[in-house]
């Protein structure tokens, strides 16, 4: 079994390390700060918002729930904000937090993976809240995309498709 979830916990790191954090990276490459805080309604995210949302999502459930620092989240102030903090700052914070994510699944014991823990009120295995995480961040990076689209048009040129497969434009 730890073979097998040390695997999982790596693949995790990546798609969030390699995959999503890329895209997001393309994204605020695109868009001016007044785009990272328009939103289409009083009831929709900004891309700042998400960005916010992401920070506080995964440094709750991985930093702090299977890595063991100490939870200060108050999510709903990653809502509330429209002060317009400036999208470098927004993905600084954002990176520096992939970064202590993916280091705490590098020293998570894999055997431990089946471990409950308490996170966000809720009861889960390790597993369960690096799921958790990396489906998140997957399901918030499209909306990015999305509003990024919408916002600034144009390909986001994500993929080359070099003999008709996909390889991501970011890596070599």
């Amino acid at each position: 079994m730890s073979d097998a979830a040390r695997v999982f916990l790596d693949e995790a790191r990546r798609h969030l390390r390699e995959d999503y954090l890329p895209k997001i990276e393309r994204c605020l490459e695109r868009l001016t700060d007044a785009q990272v805080w328009w939103r289409a309604n009083e009831e929709s995210n900004s891309v700042g918002n998400l960005l916010l949302h992401l920070e506080g999502n995964a440094r709750q459930w991985i930093v702090c729930g299977v890595g063991g620092a100490r939870d200060r989240r108050v999510r709903e102030r990653e809502f509330a904000e429209r002060a317009q903090v400036p999208r470098e700052q927004l993905l600084a914070r954002l990176r520096a937090t992939v970064e202590e994510a993916c280091d705490a699944l590098a020293r998570f014991d894999a055997s431990e993976i089946l471990e409950s823990r308490r996170i966000q009120n809720l009861d889960v295995i390790v597993l369960a809240a690096v799921f958790h995480v990396v489906e998140h961040f997957s399901m918030h990076t499209g909306q990015i995309i999305l509003l990024t689209k919408q916002l600034a048009g144009g390909d986001m040129a994500f993929y080359d498709f070099r003999e008709g497969v996909p390889r991501s434009t970011w890596r070599s």
